[in-house]
């Protein structure tokens, strides 16, 4: 492929999306840089306060604590929320989830109103997620060990915090799905608690960022190389670049992708993440794994927050949906959600 070419075609975005995107101004492309870094992130974090726990408990709807679990043996401990449909008596199955943000920005409690919305309540459904060091104040690999700090922390206390420690699914969206699949390998390789499946929404994969669907969304997709270089860097340090990065840091480096849980990976044709992500899931299925991949035609990065009622929106939260269902149904014996 020519990297090289002055201009690109470049696949057009869904119609409601591009009306929603125009509305929205030209804030949401503006790229992050190493110098505007810190300004975005105090930005951002002031544009979207996070929820009280009192908000997220939504008028006893659901049951919803703050934890502060032992973090990495060298690190601080971890902020773990979780939350629970109320009411609902016996141990149930747990989404553990990791923000998204490009490692440099988000939070916990802020993707528990959707998550809840969404699944706690039509599956019957646990939710942990976990509030992980951003990236330049927390390198790697402070973020994925915070992440599996708390995966066994979580999966060791199952049967205090009401919930299955046989049926976890690991999930995150954008640079959470980047660590849920760094966690995944890193289970694996550590012999932890094994996941009954793990859900990546555009996951954030590869730091090496030069993709053709890389090269040929720059400075068209709501987050492009340039921001990704910039979120890259940040979470590296000194070992941005180099060639001998672990596949915790960098999912897309693995070499053996074997013995898996069963994936769900999704992502929109006109984003960034295209061409890795498509590339994950066909490295799982060569190495004999299971992937269920979703390329949704005219999508952008995030394309589901930004255009929430799109028909495209809706037609990814359904396919999520079948596919967290399923996979619980699988691992209950046929009997699923309700039964």
């Amino acid at each position: 492929m020519d990297l090289a070419r002055a201009a690109w075609d470049v696949p057009p975005l869904d119609p409601e999306l591009r009306v929603a995107l125009a509305g929205l101004g030209d804030t949401v492309r503006e790229p992050f840089t190493p110098e505007n870094l810190a300004a975005r992130q105090e930005r951002d974090a002031a544009a979207r306060p996070r929820p009280t726990v009192h908000d997220l408990r939504a008028d006893g709807r659901f049951e919803v604590d703050e934890l502060r679990v032992p973090g990495a043996p060298s690190g601080q401990d971890v902020t773990l929320v979780s939350a629970r449909p109320a009411g609902i008596a016996g141990p149930l199955p747990f989404l553990y989830y990791m923000h998204g943000g490009g490692m440099i920005t988000g939070n916990a409690w802020s993707v528990l109103p959707r998550l809840l919305r969404e699944w706690a309540l039509t599956l019957e459904l646990a939710v942990i997620s976990v509030e992980y060091g951003l990236a330049p104040r927390a390198q790697y690999p402070g973020p994925v060990e915070d992440c599996y700090a708390g995966f066994v922390w979580t999966v060791a206390h199952a049967a205090g915090l009401g919930i299955d420690a046989d049926r976890v699914i690991i999930g995150g969206k954008s640079a959470g799905g980047g660590l849920a699949a760094a966690l995944a390998l890193l289970i694996r390789d550590r012999g932890g608690p094994a996941p009954i499946g793990q859900l990546l929404l555009c996951p954030m994969l590869d730091d090496r960022n030069n993709t053709f669907s890389s090269h040929q969304m720059a400075g068209v997709d709501t987050w492009d190389r340039t921001s990704n270089a910039t979120a890259w860097q940040a979470l590296l340090g000194d070992r941005y670049g180099t060639a001998d990065l672990p596949p915790y840091a960098a999912p897309a480096r693995a070499t053996d992708l074997s013995e898996l849980p069963p994936a769900y990976i999704e992502v929109g044709s006109a984003e960034t993440f295209r061409d890795e992500d498509v590339a994950y899931a066909h490295a799982i299925w060569q190495a004999g794994g299971q992937a269920e991949l979703h390329v949704w035609p005219g999508a952008c990065h995030g394309f589901d927050t930004f255009a929430p009622r799109a028909a495209l929106s809706q037609d990814a939260r359904d396919a999520r949906t079948r596919w967290l269902r399923r996979i619980l149904t699988q691992s209950d014996g046929g009997k699923g959600p309700g039964c």
